[in-house]
Parts: structure tokens; C-alpha cells; sequence
């Protein structure tokens, strides 16, 4: 992943390329089962602050060392 995450809301199809996930279906479990960065809905569309998803991602680091 980037160091720098765009300055804009990210789709789940943006974390599945920033990832590499097999499918957005992936973003949609992590978020079924909270395990994901924090996501917020605008209308019925999944968007995700990308604040939200370098603290997930700094969490899950923490986590593995």
C-alpha cells in the first residue's frame, strides 16, 4: 500500500487494488464481520475515510509484531 492514500473517500473497490484482494466481496465480509477499517454508508453506496484505513492498517501491524 501507498505511504500517501488519496485525499478523497475510498471505494471498496479501492481497497480491493490497494490490497490486492481477490474481490470486493472480501470488503463486504471484513465490514459483515468488523474485522475491516471503519466504513460508512452515503446512500447505499460503502465508503471509507482514509484516516480510517491507515489506522486499520497501522492496528494490524501492531498486531502481527
Amino acid at each position: 500500500m501507498a505511504s500517501e492514500l488519496p485525499n478523497r473517500f475510498l471505494t471498496p473497490e479501492d481497497l480491493v487494488e490497494m490490497f490486492e484482494l481477490p474481490s470486493v466481496e472480501t470488503v463486504y465480509q471484513w465490514r459483515r464481520k468488523r474485522t475491516g477499517p471503519r466504513g460508512f454508508r452515503v446512500g447505499r453506496h460503502l465508503r471509507f475515510d482514509p484516516n480510517d484505513v491507515r489506522a486499520w492498517v497501522n492496528s494490524q501491524m501492531a498486531e502481527a509484531a
